[in-house]
């Protein structure tokens, strides 16, 4: 189990719950999530209550972590895409509190987690058909059937774009849970080797000083992966949503 690089994705029950024949237990995997929410939310709360009109360290994080999104969102969808602000903020907020959080030894990693990561990418595409639809009525299949298309090509572009539009979850939540996935394999397999070798002596404690040197490289390349993967969500989300607003550009 200590040298196991996948035992630290195992989920399991700590509340176990059952109703008619459905598993309702309060897991490792749910009490992470609640964490990660109470941590964002906490963090962003705690800093800036006082509302300094001349901001601290952290009221200053907050405000630029506001500042980055908003101004994110905009660039891909303009003004009326300030809208979706809590949507986005949230979706970014969570995803790089999760993945901090998985940074530490013995902690679990949500995000690593495909069914975490589908039920993310599924909030934004409903989002964006639901608006869609709501806002341009049918116009809003002119998604599909871009503008120039000659008549003869349009059932093949019509395709291609149905494709494309349905594998947007499938990317955007694949790409978030593989990254993590691999990086907490990679450095877990790394740790692991400083663990063995250094159990083998005066020769496997200098053995070890290559692999310890990669598990820290690694580490911090993780932690730049947790705020790449948050943000590289986020600006799919706001391009995303730019076409629920504006499907016929």
């Amino acid at each position: 189990m200590a040298t196991d690089p996948i035992h630290q994705f195992q989920i399991s029950r700590w509340i176990p719950i059952e109703v008619g024949g459905l598993d309702f237990s309060f897991t490792n995997s749910a009490a992470f999530m609640v964490a990660t929410v109470v941590g964002a939310g906490a963090f962003l709360l705690l800093t800036t209550s006082s509302r300094g009109l001349v901001p601290g360290r952290m009221q200053s994080v907050s405000e630029m972590s506001y500042e980055f999104v908003a101004s994110m969102l905009r660039d891909a969808a303009g003004t009326q895409g300030m809208r979706f602000f809590p949507l986005v903020f949230s979706l970014f907020m969570f995803i790089l509190t999760a993945n901090l959080i998985g940074m530490f030894p013995y902690f679990f990693t949500v995000t690593s987690h495909i069914i975490v990561t589908f039920a993310l990418a599924m909030l934004v595409i409903g989002t964006v058909i639901v608006y869609g639809f709501m806002k341009n009525g049918f116009g809003f299949l002119k998604l599909f059937v871009p503008e120039g298309v000659p008549g003869v090509l349009v059932p093949l572009v019509v395709l291609i774009e149905i494709v494309s539009f349905l594998s947007r979850p499938i990317s955007l939540s694949v790409r978030l849970f593989a990254n993590m996935l691999a990086g907490h394999i990679t450095l877990k397999v790394f740790a692991g080797f400083v663990t063995t070798m250094g159990a083998m002596g005066a020769v496997g404690v200098a053995g070890a000083i290559l692999p310890l040197l990669m598990t820290i490289a690694i580490t911090a390349l993780e932690f730049l992966v947790a705020f790449l993967q948050a943000y590289v969500f986020a600006v799919l989300t706001c391009m995303y949503l730019n076409d629920a607003l504006h499907p016929s550009h």
